[in-house]
């Protein structure tokens, strides 16, 4: 294996976890890993000091310039927009910053920033890069990449529910709300939510899915208990880990239907995030390594 080679199989998986949670998809961010090595095998290697930094700098450059084409895409996208789900493994959870910086609730939020505070903020909060290291990748100075961490910081938590809970925490609610769903009980599936649960799911236009959000516990448990798939014989409903934290996933004959990422606050579900647009599913039937 030749050293640029050897670097770049090094680095995949933090350079793809780079272009993810700046893209929110998996399949954009394979395409940006793609450009990536095209750029990468054209440098002398000779000249570069830190080839990880060198690395992130041409993913996040490159994630950055398809960001802004995907911005205008989503603006006609049909009901809401919801990130790719990966299925990842169980040590994600371990790294409670990654496992936070890849969660549904978090790169919803990341959607609110612009492309170049998105960048920052991922760069800086969640890699802990140098604000010279990140100038050289948004081409800004320093002093401007320090200002635009400090309002994308600020934008993000001001967006930010409350306090990052413990996967053991949102794994009881989960398995309380598998329970729930199973058993159809509304008064359960009442019991489970918090009382401003969010309700978002993504169709793509393409599969049934509310097309715009629907917001209280009331409405969001008979919407549920009106909606879901009852299972059974040709529905099954399994516990899996999606995006640092622990899902359901829906099959349907086996194929997988519907996604559903869950934002736990203070022992409730405060978001419900289901993923049934079918473009989208398909990184949920092998695992997904993210690093960093």
């Amino acid at each position: 294996m030749d050293s640029a080679t050897e670097a770049f199989v090094t680095h995949r998986n933090l350079l793809f976890t780079v272009a993810y949670e700046l893209l929110g998809s998996a399949a954009d961010a394979e395409d940006v890993l793609q450009e990536t090595w095209l750029r990468w095998v054209g440098v002398d290697l000779d000249t570069v000091r830190d080839r990880r930094a060198y690395l992130v700098r041409i993913t996040t450059r490159q994630a950055l310039s398809r960001l802004r084409t995907l911005g205008r895409r989503r603006e006609s996208y049909v009901g809401p927009w919801l990130p790719e789900p990966l299925l990842t493994a169980p040590d994600v959870a371990e790294d409670v910053e990654l496992a936070d910086s890849v969660s549904m609730a978090m790169l919803l939020v990341l959607e609110t920033l612009t492309p170049t505070e998105r960048a920052v903020f991922v760069l800086r909060e969640v890699f802990e890069l140098a604000y010279d290291e990140i100038a050289e990748a948004v081409d800004k100075s320093p002093a401007a990449v320090r200002q635009i961490a400090h309002r994308a910081r600020a934008h993000v938590t001001a967006r930010r529910t409350r306090e990052v809970v413990s996967a053991a925490e949102t794994r009881r609610a989960t398995e309380a709300f598998q329970r729930a769903i199973e058993t159809g009980d509304l008064q359960s599936l009442l019991d489970q939510l918090a009382p401003d649960v969010v309700f978002l799911s993504d169709g793509g236009g393409v599969v049934e899915a509310a097309l715009a959000p629907v917001v209280g516990a009331d409405r969001v448990a008979r919407l549920l208990a009106e909606g879901l798939p009852k299972i059974g014989a040709t529905m099954s409903l399994q516990a899996a880990q999606v995006n640092g934290a622990p899902a359901l996933i829906f099959r349907r004959d086996g194929k997988i239907d519907t996604v559903m990422a869950v934002r736990v606050d203070e022992g409730l579900i405060g978001g419900l995030y289901l993923v049934r647009n079918p473009e989208k599913l398909s990184r949920v039937e092998r695992e997904t390594v993210v690093s960093r």
